[in-house]
This record gives C-alpha cells, structure tokens and sequence, in this order.
C-alpha cells in the first residue's frame, strides 16, 4: 500500500509539472460564485456502482454505469458537490442501483483539486457506502473547461460495503471533464 499510495503522489506530481499554464491554474474557474458540471470516466470501480460512465464487459457479462456530479463554488477554490448515478452489474436477477454523492472539492492552487464525500449505492436491499477520497490535477484547456486525470480510494462505511470489497476499499483511477458557469 504504501507503494501505490507513493506512486500516486509521484504521478500527480509529475503530472502537474509536465504541462504549461497560467501561473493561477483555473484562475476565474474556481471562483466564488461558480458552477461546476464533471462526469468522469471509472477504471477500477466496482461494477454498476459510481456516478461515472462505466462499461465493461467480462465473459458476456456487461456491466455499466451513468451518472455526472454538479457543484458551486461556495468560496475561491471551494466547491461543494453533489451527484447521482444509475448503474447495473449485468448479473442474471440482480437489478441496477442507484447511486449517490456528497462532498467537497478544493483547488489547491487553483489546479490541484482533492476531494472528500460519501457516497453509496441502494438497490436490491444492497446499500453499500463509502467514505471517498481523490486526489487530481486540473489541467484547464480553455478559461471554462479543464480535464481532471486522478487517483481515488473509496473505504468502506457499513457492512454492504466490506462485503463487496473485504477490508481493503476500493482503489480507483479516472479522468474527469469538467465545465465552469461563472
């Protein structure tokens, strides 16, 4: 564990020394006052769970997931978040779930976003819920538009949970695109 968690600051960091940008990263973008709209793409997430795009197919079993996250900008850096998903793990007799979130956002910088929620999911008399943490740089192609590759660990908060991931949470990788409306 320690490994990864050191190859994920490394990666973070060498990412953000590796592309050029305005000395304020998001400058405007993160501002008071602002709107946040991400939908992210999940590597390594549990099947049918999130508010990401999902879609994976093992064996003839195809697993999917939709959802997007939306926040505002309570203060300069500071976005307070919520999201909704809607996912199906493709195995015979068991239905979708829906999915949730609640947290917060904060720009370092204006382009080193790191995140806390819990989130979770209900369907089947299944409701696992997880206290999420996320680490990302921002890279903002335009004014209003950044792409967000990162790193994610969800840590399991009830017994639904430890029965999908056992005692080790879940370790993720994503991209997010996100659009700013001042």
């Amino acid at each position: 564990m320690k490994k990864l968690l050191f190859f994920a600051v490394f990666t973070v960091f060498a990412m953000s020394t590796s592309f050029a940008q305005d000395e304020d990263g998001g400058g405007d973008a993160t501002s008071q006052g602002t709107w946040l709209v991400e939908i992210n793409t999940g590597f390594g997430e549990v099947s049918g769970s999130g508010t990401a795009f999902m879609l994976r197919s093992i064996d003839g079993n195809t697993a999917y997931a939709l959802g997007a996250e939306a926040g505002y900008f309570v203060i300069d850096d500071l976005a307070l978040k919520a999201g909704l998903g809607y996912g199906d793990s493709g195995a015979d007799g068991v239905d979708g779930t829906f999915n949730w979130k609640f947290g917060g956002k904060y720009y370092i910088a204006g382009q080193f976003p790191i995140g806390v929620d819990i989130n979770g999911a209900s369907g089947n008399s299944f409701s696992p819920m997880f206290l999420g943490f996320q680490a990302a740089y921002a890279w903002f192609v335009a004014d209003n538009v950044s792409i967000e590759p990162g790193l994610r660990y969800g840590m399991g908060m009830n017994d639904d949970a430890d029965l999908m991931t056992g005692d080790n949470g879940i370790f993720g990788v994503n991209i997010g695109f996100n659009i700013y409306f001042n």
